[in-house]
């Protein structure tokens, strides 16, 4: 791994879990001083350019966090050279992260709640056909995964 740690979080469409799972691991990144690199994308093409879902931006806005800004791009091969861990938000995402990666390549391609004990295999709420109050879940998933991901990093680093 690199002195920075580069994150890479992605789910179907990039305009719901995964912009909140990014923004989530950059505040607790930030919050326990740990230097990160953390972008988001997606493995479908039908949402590519646009900025998150406005029920995501609302609820990272309610948290402190603007990410409206952000633009959904896709996942690509290069990803895994370019970034540590590559962390799916569900199942099918995982599958999808395992076809495309390289087996030459230097991510670790894991599934978000995996990192949180007790919550191995769980998949991030999918909130994009939900009501609104799917997006709280979501959110509340996706911090739960960043803060256990952030620890294992900062353990990771004190040990080097």
């Amino acid at each position: 791994m690199s002195e920075t740690p580069a994150v890479l979080f992605v789910c179907l469409g990039n305009i719901c879990r995964s912009p909140l799972a990014e923004a989530a691991f950059r505040a607790a990144a930030e919050r326990e001083g740990l230097d990160v690199h953390v972008e988001s994308a997606g493995l479908g093409h039908w949402h590519l350019g646009y900025p998150p879902d406005p029920r995501a931006v609302a609820v990272a806005r309610r948290n402190g966090i603007d990410i409206g800004a952000r633009e959904a791009r896709l996942v690509t091969r290069e990803d895994f050279y370019r970034f540590d861990h590559v962390v799916g938000l569900d199942a099918e995402n995982l599958a999808g992260l395992r076809r495309l990666a390289p087996t030459d390549g230097k991510a670790e391609v894991s599934l978000l709640l995996d990192h949180v004990p007790g919550r191995e295999g769980q998949s991030v709420t999918d909130p994009y056909y939900e009501e609104d109050s799917a997006f709280d879940d979501a959110w509340s998933d996706a911090c739960e995964g960043a803060e256990a991901l952030v620890e294992r990093l900062k353990s990771e680093a004190a040990s080097r």
